[in-house]
């Protein structure tokens, strides 16, 4: 149940006479009602109110639940007097300089009371015209307009402001202003006006409506003791929210924390057993050196500067323990090529070869369905530097950085400088296990740390390069990349 529900059982709970036990000592609602009416007569008397037209009864189908024998249902306006607010002259405004006749918006009804932060007044030549239009804080409003069926009461301070011509007041006498409140707020009272603004069509809340309105009428003890009761729970119904709040907040984080662990796991090899017959990573990384080197000799590949003196990373940046057949590695030295796309921006065309930035990539999957395009032969002048083809990895690095997307497509298309791409070599890592490398907890945080710059966020290639990963034996990758497509799905099915 969440606390909304609870709060709304609760005041269910009030309105329906389940919340207190009943007093005959007390009275009863109908010993009230007459002494409401014979008050209303006289103040009708005395012209301080007006008569109001005759409602009709309340019929069977009307009446939603049971009430207590002591209680009696009745129409709100036959309790109270529905009057309305009042709009300044059109063409004129409601002015921030103090003029001493605050004017309460709808805006300003938060939290069944009146914000004061930021109050506006009625200019002193327009105050005469609507001088009668006041709410006082013995009243209740209603909210009729924007905003519909909000109701709260009227800080001291602002006893006697006016009142807009989107909410009405309700004036009443021989009644709790709390107990209204909260029977005004249950679900029972609102369901009604949902049903009316929904079924009439209404923009506005008419009067009429909110005097045919349908509530039960308690004692007048037994509505200071209901309401005390709802006071006495508030703060267990708070401390439940928070609860709630942290719990939701919880699940929400659950199934991306559970990614994390398992990729965090996976790094550690903690995910699957090594097996002495697969090799080690060492082995591995001298295999990736000599193709490395081989290329470079073919002029396949440039030696790149920035792995050169790369080798096992120092002590005091390698975060965890791993398994002894694993070996700690630069990123830089594990691959063939790293550079990124353009650094200036090309003269886009309609039709062509396509352009990918960061956006096209920013959920991990590279898309070319609304990439820009350039000229085959400003590609062609690209690509002879940046050459992303099927198989490659792609790294953002501008923006939202360290997000990574494994080129699937054989089209071609040229990288803008938001875009790392990454060239390794297939037969000594798997794809695969290079994307849940890149998005392995251990990446991403130095892609946090190392990211630098406070518009345009920039991850380097330098600091790239320099990122500490782990390499297993390519077999326990493979092992490991089945192991996350078996667990990784149930993540997704907790969300």
């Amino acid at each position: 149940m969440t606390p909304q529900e609870l709060k709304s059982s609760i005041l269910q709970l009030a309105v329906q006479g389940k919340l207190v036990e009943q007093r005959p000592e007390e009275g009863t609602a109908e010993e009230l009602y007459q002494q409401i009416q014979t008050e209303k007569q006289k103040l009708i008397a005395e012209g301080k109110i007006k008569k109001g037209k005759t409602l009709p009864e309340i019929t069977e189908d009307e009446i939603p639940f049971d009430i207590p024998e002591s209680w009696k249902w009745i129409k709100l306006g036959s309790v109270t007097s529905v009057l309305g607010g009042k709009r300044i002259p059109a063409g004129r405004r409601l002015t921030e300089e103090n003029t001493g006749h605050i004017y309460i918006r709808v805006s300003d009804m938060k939290k069944s009371s009146v914000l004061t932060d930021n109050l506006l007044y009625v200019p002193e030549d327009n105050y005469p015209s609507i001088s009668r239009y006041i709410i006082n804080k013995e009243d209740v409003y209603i909210t009729v307009a924007g905003t519909i069926g909000a109701v709260g009461t009227i800080p001291p301070e602002l006893d006697g402001a006016n009142l807009t011509e989107n909410a009405d007041r309700l004036v009443f006498q021989l009644i709790d202003q709390a107990w209204l409140v909260k029977c005004l707020q249950s679900s029972l009272v609102q369901n009604q006006i949902a049903d009316v603004t929904t079924k009439v069509g209404q923009p506005k809340l008419a009067i009429k409506r909110i005097q045919e309105l349908v509530i039960p009428l308690p004692p007048l003890a037994e509505q200071k003791r209901i309401v005390a009761k709802i006071e006495e729970l508030l703060p267990l119904i708070d401390r439940y929210e928070q609860a709630w709040t942290k719990l939701e907040a919880f699940n929400k984080r659950f199934p991306s924390d559970m990614q994390k662990s398992l990729l965090q796991m996976a790094i550690q090899g903690k995910l699957v057993e090594q097996r002495p017959e697969e090799g080690t990573g060492e082995e591995l990384y001298n295999q990736i050196q000599i193709e490395k080197q081989r290329l470079i000799k073919e002029g396949k590949i440039k030696k790149d500067k920035r792995t050169e003196g790369l080798d096992i990373p120092s002590v005091d940046v390698i975060p965890f323990d791993i398994p002894d057949s694993w070996r700690w590695a630069y990123l830089g030295s594990i691959l063939n090529k790293l550079t990124d796309g353009t650094h200036r921006t090309p003269k886009y065309a309609t039709s062509g070869v396509k352009f990918v930035s960061v956006k096209d990539m920013s959920n991990g999957i590279l898309s070319l369905d609304n990439t820009k395009f350039i000229t085959e032969e400003e590609h062609i002048e690209l690509f002879s530097r940046c050459d992303p083809q099927r198989g490659d990895m792609l790294l953002s690095k501008v923006g939202t950085t360290g997000v990574p997307a494994i080129i699937d497509t054989d089209e071609p298309f040229s990288l803008f400088v938001s875009v790392a791409l990454l060239k390794y070599s297939h037969s000594c890592i798997d794809e695969r296990f290079l994307y849940f490398l890149l998005k392995s907890p251990l990446v991403q945080e130095q892609a946090t740390e190392n990211t630098r710059g406070v518009g345009n966020k920039n991850w380097v290639l330098d600091a790239i390069s320099k990122t500490v990963v782990v390499l297993p034996p390519l077999a326990e990758q493979k092992r490991i990349v089945a192991k996350l497509d078996e667990l990784l799905p149930l993540c997704e099915k907790l969300k």
